[in-house]
């Protein structure tokens, strides 16, 4: 099952030609020969071009090679504007599944008989057709009778099989990746592809991702910035979500909204701030904000907002993690360079055993050349690549429960890049950054953790007392039972000296018995020296540290 799907995929990549990205100079002889060698695949769409040939690849392979496609569309700072261009197409241009099979899933997860008995109004041609899910257009009525329109999300029949056969591959060429690779302690590659299992799993279950819809509408309930849809838990599954339908310009198409008049600026320092106020104030963050999940609201132009979609991947931080990377950010904002190096010691990200001067120059020479310049001249493939020479040489470990992180930087990266080439992402993030570390060390922390603990505490303080007396008891119980087990120790060290010195004298009585026996004719010297030893070496046996248990011998 492994190799044929392993076959698949490389056959397909073969097939396509898309082994043209690797620059010819790059590939070693055996591999060019191998190709050659494998006349039945060869590239059969030479009339495309290379970026069409990408996407058609990633579309035939599955939904985990696309989720790899949508990522990259966003860094136009690695790839060719015509890759990007089409890798783009990936979000919103998947081949649908027919109509009749997505009503035919609704109307056996909802348990009625027709489509009608729930909708107005369902239109059974898809308006988006995405990797894992296809979304089609329909109205509700409301109790109160209000006629609402929606949108249906139907998760693709099969799919689960496709993506187990991947992901099970994934984990097989990490584990030869973590076995063989010079870096495959470090980088993590099997906690990284667990996680990747998880985030992509969860993506299948429809009410979890309209709980996260839920929780970040009610993060962001009022909000002048971002809106979230509302869902209607009542018609949601497993495997369906209804969701009011929003109306917006995707976020990509930067013309569009130039022509609307849109502030361009404001708009790219907006998802700057969406993207740290979900990490920093929510712990609960968009964790697949590519632009076919983004939308903006040009109803005033000059004052935008946000519109998400697609919430099936979000993440999540511990309070350890935020105030590590917090801190992290503004020592990189003040060009801290120590301090950035300390701070990956203490989180147990570098190990302890490494020279923190060193650490900080070459975080020094690569992170200076990024600062007070606009984003647009910035490398940040250079940077990356920087990053990850430097990591190698320290033995940084790559920590999986900010994959989800990295990746959603890279997102608000590339959405900033494609919106305000000029916007400075370090300049417009700490001040957030700064007032988000004061609130969590100054006096306001400490009122909010009182106020926060105060009912604990009174449910606590009667049992107090009782609780201070088994402390207590506790306490004298183990200062006995500790001096019970150093006495024990002592008697068995003591035990030991005696039987070393038992051995000792039986080792001297038997080579003293053979050289009384050979040496001698009166046999009898040689018998007394024979039992005398037999005698050391039983007290040695006897006299042995004896382990204990139960505070018997």
């Amino acid at each position: 099952m492994r190799s044929m799907r392993f076959y698949r995929i490389i056959s397909t990549l073969l097939r396509y030609g898309v082994d043209d990205m690797i620059p010819r100079k790059w590939q070693p002889w055996y591999l060019r020969a191998m190709r050659r060698t494998c006349f039945w695949l060869r590239n059969r769409h030479k009339d495309k071009a290379l970026g069409v040939r990408l996407r058609l690849a990633l579309e035939e392979l599955g939904p985990v090679f696309v989720k790899v496609g949508q990522m990259l569309s966003t860094r136009r700072d690695l790839l060719p504007p015509e890759i990007i261009i089409q890798l783009a197409m990936l979000q919103d241009n998947v081949p649908p599944f027919p109509g009749e099979h997505a009503q035919k899933i609704i109307e056996d997860a909802l348990e009625i008989d027709s489509i009608e008995q729930v909708f107005v109004d369902f239109v059974q041609k898809p308006m988006a057709s995405a990797s894992i899910a296809q979304v089609h257009t329909a109205s509700i009525r409301l109790e109160s009778g209000e006629i609402k329109e929606v949108v249906v999300k139907v998760i693709r029949p099969d799919i689960r099989h496709t993506i187990h056969a991947d992901l099970e591959l994934m984990e097989y060429v990490a584990a030869l990746a973590a076995r063989y690779l010079p870096d495959g302690r470090r980088l993590k590659p099997k906690e990284v592809i667990r996680e990747y299992r998880k985030t992509l799993l969860d993506e299948l279950d429809l009410l979890r991702e309209a709980a996260n819809a839920i929780q970040l509408r009610r993060n962001f309930n009022d909000s002048d910035v971002l809106y979230i849809p509302e869902v209607y838990t009542k018609y949601t599954r497993h495997n369906m979500m209804v969701m009011e339908r929003i109306a917006g310009v995707p976020v990509g198409d930067v013309d569009t909204l130039r022509e609307m008049g849109v502030d361009l600026k404001i708009l790219a320092e907006r998802g700057v701030d969406i993207f740290f106020t979900q990490v920093f104030r929510d712990s609960f963050f968009h964790a697949d904000m590519h632009p076919g999940n983004i939308f903006v609201d040009p109803s005033n132009p000059l004052d935008p907002r946000y519109l998400a979609i697609d919430f099936g991947i979000v993440g999540t931080l511990s309070r350890e993690d935020k105030r590590y990377l917090a801190e992290n950010f503004i020592a990189f904002f003040n060009r801290d360079y120590r301090k950035v190096a300390e701070l990956h010691v203490d989180s147990g990200w570098v190990p302890a055993h490494i020279n923190i001067e060193e650490f900080e120059s070459a975080i020094r020479t690569v992170c200076e050349p990024i600062f007070e310049k606009p984003l647009k001249e910035i490398s940040f493939g250079g940077v990356l690549l920087n990053l990850f020479n430097t990591a190698r040489r320290f033995e940084m470990e790559v920590q999986p429960q900010l994959v989800l992180l990295q990746k959603t930087l890279l997102y608000v990266e590339g959405l900033g890049r494609n919106l305000y080439p000029d916007l400075d992402l370090w300049k417009t993030a700490k001040p957030y950054l700064e007032h988000w570390m004061h609130d969590q060390i100054g006096w306001r922390a400490v009122l909010r953790s009182v106020k926060a603990n105060a009912p604990y505490w009174a449910e606590k303080l009667p049992e107090m007392p009782t609780l201070l007396y088994d402390t207590l008891k506790q306490s004298q119980s183990s200062i006995k039972l500790s001096q019970a087990y150093m006495e024990e120790i002592m008697r068995q060290q003591q035990e030991a000296a005696e039987s070393r010195i038992w051995a000792f004298g039986a080792s001297t009585l038997a080579i003293a018995t053979l050289a009384v026996g050979f040496g001698l004719e009166e046999p009898w010297w040689a018998a007394l020296t024979g039992l005398a030893s037999a005698y050391a070496w039983y007290k040695a046996w006897s006299d042995r540290p004896k382990h204990f248990m139960n505070g018997k011998r």
